[in-house]
């Protein structure tokens, strides 16, 4: 493969599986183009070679004498080792835990470390709902609004952290999932390390495209999802130190998280056992391990097609009549865009390239209310009639964007298509009528 960005010829990645699938369009099979990476991401052929080398052997962990299960537990611990050097973290302090997602991860680090009502937790107007909600049920939210562009400085958090009460956490997305805008998280995690404040990055989009260095960054916990990543087989990766882990109740219990029960006492096991009840994700821990070995292994690779991606989509989405970008559109990005098309409900635009061009991209808020409402300027009354909206279940009615999405296995090609297709649904058409900027892919709303 040869770099648009003329660094000569770089090795080959392995396809993506369903890279040659086929679509019915207006009657004939055409080439999926598949443009909503930043929600899932098909499996690589080297991550499947992977689990089915591993499928004769599974077995269940931990306690098994059996040759089976010696061998899964033996790849089921050494996966831990490798997610914790994959994102920069120390194995003798910090330890990875497994689980589904990272929504999972960060309902299980909100509930582990303890906080009450009186503690409060600064996060930003950019975050997914998954690094809201969790923190919203157990303390108090002190956010940090964004900007015109969709973006926040390090003097905002700063400001932020410096109130009284003191927050016991920083949470923060490591990239945006609607823009793919990335904030300074060495400076934001600097400024709440000096303050003694716990620094948590939710990392489901910024893992998959960049290099972390937690030790370096000065990164708390860190928890990222395997289906973002080329591994979607269920299973996504903590990793945190583990003094966060050493006292308290898991926040999931049962078998193999304790060392004795009785009926009126339970002994907890140690990290990380005790986080670790049930029969565990075997199958796709070892997905995720080998995702990350291909990832660590390609990442100039991958900088560089994804920096040609994110240009291409600038490109593109500029010669689209009637289209409004949402977020920045310069600096530093992954190839991630949120938009609107003047006149074309965005559902619309979304089922359109699906139907007539066999493109597959997101429409909605993203899982993100509050920041799609600041992108697209939302009075208060606004936010309280999309919520009253949603409580009717007129979906139609919604706000929302278009997003499309790339990975580093996104041919460049796919782009141009993408922008031939969206050049025709943006020119006229008869009884084109306005619509609302935007709607909401069914998920329930935020308050803000």
């Amino acid at each position: 493969m040869t770099s648009s960005s003329g660094t000569g010829t770089l090795p080959r990645r392995d396809h993506l599986v369903g890279a040659d699938l086929h679509v019915p369009v207006a009657g004939e099979p055409r080439r999926y183009v598949d443009l909503d990476a930043a929600a899932t991401t098909s499996a690589s052929e080297a991550v499947v070679r992977a689990v089915e080398e591993f499928l004769p052997w599974y077995s269940s962990v931990h306690r098994g004498a059996g040759a089976k299960s010696q061998v899964s537990s033996a790849r089921y611990e050494q996966a831990r080792e490798t997610l914790v050097r994959f994102v920069g973290a120390d194995p003798a302090t910090h330890v990875a835990l497994f689980p589904r997602n990272t929504t999972e991860g960060l309902n299980l680090i909100a509930f582990r470390l303890g906080l009450t009502r009186d503690d409060v937790v600064v996060t930003t107007a950019v975050e997914h709902h998954a690094n809201l909600l969790p923190w919203r049920r157990h303390a108090r939210l002190r956010v940090v609004d964004v900007d015109q562009s969709g973006t926040f400085d390090v003097a905002a958090v700063v400001a932020a952290l410096d109130e009284r009460p003191t927050p016991r956490v920083l949470a923060v997305s490591g990239a945006s999932n609607v823009t793919g805008w990335l904030p300074d998280l060495a400076a934001l995690a600097a400024a709440a390390r000096d303050r003694g404040v716990l620094v948590v990055v939710d990392g489901a989009q910024l893992v998959p495209h960049r290099q972390v260095e937690m030790a370096a960054l000065g990164i708390d916990v860190l928890a990222w999802s395997g289906h973002k990543m080329f591994a979607p087989f269920g299973a996504g990766g903590l990793v945190l130190g583990r003094r966060l882990l050493a006292d308290g109740e898991p926040f999931l219990v049962g078998g193999g998280s304790v060392k004795a029960v009785s009926y009126e006492e339970v002994v907890w096991a140690d990290t990380p056992d005790r986080d670790d009840a049930g029969s565990p994700n075997v199958v796709g821990v070892v997905a995720l391990a080998a995702a990350a070995e291909e990832l660590r292994a390609g990442r100039e690779r991958n900088r560089i097609q994804e920096e040609a991606l994110v240009r291409a989509l600038d490109d593109e989405l500029a010669t689209v009549p009637g289209l409004r970008r949402l977020g920045p559109t310069s600096g530093d990005r992954l190839p991630v865009a949120a938009f609107v098309i003047d006149g074309v409900h965005h559902g619309e635009v979304a089922a359109r390239l699906a139907r007539e061009h066999g493109i597959g991209v997101r429409s909605g808020c993203f899982c993100a209310h509050p920041y799609i409402g600041r992108l697209l300027a939302l009075t208060r009354s606004e936010v309280e009639q999309f919520h009253e909206d949603a409580r009717a279940d007129l979906h139609d009615r919604l706000p929302g964007a278009v997003r499309v999405s790339c990975s580093s296995a996104t041919p460049l090609a796919d782009v141009a298509v993408l922008g031939e297709a969206l050049r025709g649904i943006a020119g006229p058409l008869p009884g084109r009528r306005p619509s609302p900027a935007c709607s909401d892919d069914r998920s329930a709303p935020v308050v803000t």
